[in-house]
């Protein structure tokens, strides 16, 4: 089955279409030609809830071993990523 994309003023002028589409396939939504959403079932998108076993956590969870392992010069490609840490 080949992918249905529908650009997204299409998709909001036949919505009641393509979400009965997206019960069968997912409904990639473009805006300048560019996906920017992907309509899906609720019953696939709580599948892949339910495997979803990534957590977010702040500095102030980590331990002191962590912390200095996070603040060891990783070089200048990760950076940007030192303001996380404050």
């Amino acid at each position: 089955m080949a992918d249905l994309t529908v650009p997204s003023t299409e998709f909001q002028n036949r919505a009641g279409l393509y979400l009965e589409r997206a019960a069968k396939e997912p409904v990639f939504i473009t805006r300048h030609r560019r996906p920017v959403r992907v309509l899906i079932d609720i019953e696939e998108y709580e599948r892949l809830m339910a495997r979803d076993t990534r957590q977010a956590i702040t500095p102030g969870e980590l331990s002191e071993e962590e912390l200095v392992s996070l603040e060891t010069d990783h070089g200048p490609r990760n950076a940007h990523l030192d303001r996380l840490m404050d």
